[in-house]
């Protein structure tokens, strides 16, 4: 099978799986918010907040296990891929037992830390502990995601989830429509996280011929995995600190009903970007045959093309969520949320500045340079921290999500640009405009039409609103389209064959 068929196969398949994944959470949120009520809702929305930092324990791992299945299976070194799988379980075994511990003694201290109602502190707990649960056992089995990963099995990876999430939400629909609560959805949860991971582990080992036991766990293969993956840890650790803050300090200095509202808004943003995180994964092994080839050019083209492709894709989703908005939350959770709406802002134009230059951070990842990255970010999730905190004291929840946007986009703006540039010598000034002009150029006409349908035809339900959506998206796809195969097409504008040509 070719490369570019290769290619697409897996980002079809990526992208189906989030679709999926979106669409589920996104029809599902609103019917646990009106049936769970705010203060339920908010502390399931916490607990899975809080769960979801034990990732830091992987210490970056999971990025080594991808390289190394990658490298041992093209070369048919089965002896060292079993020493690293084996390796690899070994220490999510102990993550998972350090993570059982910690569930046990956060199960004593949530109502400490967080104000939880008593009404909803039982259950909280028990949440907790399942959520915990799920998380250590989803360390070990995850090894398998990355074996299917490394092996570019992209599509049996993803299509194999599609019917586990599917399944999720008809199951947690059912719970919560018999009355189920906190309790119901956790069971679930787990249950089907525990089911997906082992339908990707028989997957694994259908896929390829893994070896594992304890005889090839290997001191030296630990290291050389954690060598590899020290900084990726540092960029997954402000990863944490930049995004996954918010409902945590929320709940923590706010109260746990105001996380709810902080949800809507951050929910919203996520569903929109995921699309380009998917897509960006893809240029770090670019990347990195590129600056091994000391192929310069192609890395610029990479750089420049990537980027314009990031950002066809996010700009015009962050035009709908700032001019929709309110429609989009009205319609989505009621009208009683849409005080929602100016976290749904602040949060979309900061996250927006800095996933249109998603491939810069991958290339970086690629080429080996992302030590000066690790620590800029991890500054800035330490700023967000305490800029949230300072900021919540007059502004509430809308000081917590000034406290994420202002490091982000001072991030996005003055360092990132500049940074990646000096690293593949190339201005600046020719890398912003070759590459946001046309996407720019494109939302002008979007924004417009957008503007004026709010305003004559201001949508209060799923059909008006998904009029208006189509609208904008027929209109954009047009101007893209004219773009792409006008006869004074932007240089180098087929990105595939960048992305494919001679790798």
């Amino acid at each position: 099978m070719s490369l570019r068929v290769q290619a697409a196969k897996n980002v079809g398949a990526t992208w189906l799986g989030l679709l999926v994944h979106a669409a589920v959470g996104f029809f599902l949120s609103p019917f646990i918010l009106h049936k769970l009520g705010d203060n339920a809702f908010s502390v399931w929305v916490l607990i899975f907040s809080l769960t979801g930092y034990y990732g830091v324990l992987d210490l970056g791992i999971r990025s080594s296990i991808v390289r190394y299945v990658a490298r041992f299976a093209a070369t048919g070194d089965e002896n060292n891929l079993a020493n690293f799988l084996s390796t690899s379980v070994a220490f999510y075994a102990i993550v998972s037992l350090v993570v059982l511990l910690l569930t046990g003694v956060g199960f004593f201290h949530l109502q400490s830390v967080f104000k939880i109602p008593l009404v909803l502190l039982e259950s909280s707990r028990v949440l907790f502990v399942l959520a915990g649960a799920g998380v250590a056992l989803s360390f070990p089995l995850g090894v398998f995601a990355a074996v299917l990963e490394g092996l570019q099995k992209f599509p049996r990876l993803h299509l194999s989830q599609v019917g586990v999430t599917l399944l999720r939400g008809l199951l947690i629909g059912i719970a919560l429509t018999r009355g189920g609560g906190l309790v119901a959805i956790g069971i679930i949860t787990t249950g089907m996280t525990l089911l997906g991971y082992l339908i990707i582990m028989w997957l694994a080992f259908r896929a390829f011929p893994l070896r594992l036991s304890p005889k090839h766990v290997d001191c030296n293969s630990f290291w050389q995995m954690l060598s590899y993956s020290a900084f990726a840890f540092v960029i997954l650790l402000a990863e944490k600190l930049r995004f996954q803050t918010g409902p945590i300090l929320v709940g923590a200095l706010i109260s746990s009903t105001a996380v709810a509202y902080f949800a809507i808004g951050s929910k919203l943003v996520e569903y929109s970007t995921s699309a380009v995180r998917s897509m960006a994964v893809i240029f770090t092994p670019l990347s990195s045959h590129l600056h091994a080839t000391g192929d310069a050019m192609r890395l610029r083209q990479t750089l420049v093309l990537g980027n314009r492709a990031c950002a066809l894709i996010i700009f015009p989703l962050c035009a709908i969520l700032v001019i929709l908005g309110r429609s989009i939350i009205e319609v989505w959770m009621g009208a009683n949320y849409l005080s929602s709406y100016l976290i749904l802002v602040i949060l979309s134009v900061s996250r927006t500045l800095y996933l249109a230059q998603s491939t810069s951070t991958k290339i970086l990842l690629g080429m080996g340079r992302h030590r000066t990255l690790a620590a800029v970010l991890l500054l800035e999730g330490g700023i967000n921290i305490a800029l949230s905190i300072l900021l919540s004291r007059n502004f509430g929840i809308v000081g917590v999500a000034l406290g994420t946007a202002i490091p982000l986009t001072v991030t996005s703006v003055f360092f990132l640009p500049r940074h990646v540039c000096r690293e593949l010598d190339m201005s600046v000034r020719t890398f912003l405009s070759q590459t946001y002009l046309l996407p720019l150029t494109l939302c002008v006409p979007l924004v417009g039409l957008l503007w004026l349908m709010r305003r004559e035809f201001p949508a209060h339900h799923y059909g008006s609103l998904v009029i208006q959506v189509s609208c904008g998206g027929l209109l954009y796809c047009a101007g893209l389209a004219l773009a792409l195969l006008g006869p004074k097409r932007p240089a180098g504008i087929k990105l595939w064959e960048v992305m494919t040509r001679g790798v």
